[in-house]
Order: C-alpha cells, then structure tokens, then sequence
C-alpha cells in the first residue's frame, strides 16, 4: 500500500492542477463565487487561449460580466464600469468574427441591460432599451430554443419597463422554457425566483431558488437572492 500512495498522490495532484488551470473550471468557480481573485483566474486563463476567434471573445465577455457583477457587490463602480465596457467590446468583436453566434448576440443583449443598470437616469434606457431589444430578436431568429438566448430574453421582460414592453409573465414563461432546456442552469433558475418574487409568487420564488441552490450550493447569486438580498 504504500508503495501506491505516491503514485495515487501524483495523480491527484495532476488532476488538481490540471482543474486549476482548466478555463471552463476557472470560470465556473468565478461565476459560482464573484470572487475577484477566481474571476481575474479565470480572465486570464481564458486569454491563453491559442485561437483568437468568436468563441475567444465570447468567453472573455462573459467573465468581464461577471467581473462587472462581483465589482458590484464590492461597491467599486469604477472596476465595474470598465470591466462592463470590456465585456461589450469583447462580445461585439465576437460577432464581428461571427454574426451567426446566437449566445453572442443574446449575451450583448444582457451586456446592454447591464450598462442601464450601471448608469443613471431614463437616458441610457432610451439609448440601450432597442439595442437590448435588437440583439435578442436576432438571436431568436438564429436559434429560438437556446435556454441562453430565451434567459436573456426573459430579463429583457424582466427589467423594461411596462411602457416599453416590459411583461413579468413572459420573463417567467422565458425563464421556465430556458430551464425546462437547462435544467442545470442554477443561474436561471435564480433569475425565475427574481421574477416570481416580482409577481408577487412567494411560494413558486421559493421553491425555484431552492432548485437553483440544489444545483449549485456555492452559488453567491442563489445565496444572497434566497436571504432577499
């Protein structure tokens, strides 16, 4: 037995770093957590890529909303603002080099969203709102049962006003038709507790936060949105 025990510890030290240096793993752990530490990880084992093509930028964009998200959470809107403006280039430049990605168009709609949410005032919806509105339309018409695409349509429901076609239950129809392609996704399954929350659906918000907590138990997001935060 203990002549195995070295060759099962280097196996298990390769299979360890081997995670630590796995771009998917790296943003997975970043998405999970918000930590900036993972997120900034992950940003850079994602530019080691070797080809600089859609899906390149595509991830990168991503991350950068990501790391707009955890700056956020940590009250610096300055990295957030940057990170967020990275994110739009990074997408942007994916569907440069790809106008057929339906994530990719899906992905800058949610971008767009984001800088409305960043900034201040009825401005930046009015300049944003149809860009938001034109990014997912065009990624429905590419691949209409992306679970990414209709999430990204169910926040475009979600956050619009009413007056510009804001509708909470077809953000929930989006979100349960994302989920029921995704069933993994705990990320959307937290935005269908946002939105059953805005209804006023205690129990059903209750139950798909719990979903999403199953799934990913580490889940920031599905953590501070189960606490009301």
């Amino acid at each position: 037995m203990s002549r195995l025990l070295p060759t099962a510890t280097f196996l298990l030290l390769t299979v360890l770093a081997s995670a630590q240096s796995d771009p998917t793993a790296l943003l997975e752990e970043a998405r999970t957590t918000l930590n900036e530490k993972s997120l900034n990880d992950a940003r850079s084992a994602i530019e080691q890529f070797p080809q600089k093509d859609s899906t390149y930028f595509y991830t990168l964009a991503r991350v950068d909303s990501y790391r707009c998200n955890g700056a956020q959470l940590r009250n610096d809107k300055k990295v957030a603002s940057a990170a967020l403006d990275q994110a739009i280039d990074e997408a942007q430049q994916a569907l440069k080099l790809d106008d057929h990605s339906a994530i990719a168009h899906a992905l800058l709609g949610d971008l767009y969203g984001q800088k409305i949410g960043l900034g201040v005032g009825m401005m930046l919806g009015a300049r944003f709102g149809p860009k938001i509105a034109s990014e997912n339309k065009r990624a429905l018409e590419l691949e209409p049962n992306n679970p990414r695409v209709l999430a990204s349509l169910g926040r475009q429901y979600f956050f619009a006003p009413k007056m510009f076609g804001g509708d909470i239950d077809k953000s929930i129809d989006n979100f349960k038709k994302s989920t029921e392609l995704d069933p993994k996704s705990d990320e959307t399954f937290v935005w269908l507790a946002l939105a059953y929350r805005k209804k006023g659906d205690a129990a059903s918000a209750t139950k798909a936060v719990d979903q999403a907590l199953s799934l990913n138990p580490r889940s920031l997001f599905a953590q501070n949105t189960k606490a009301g935060k």
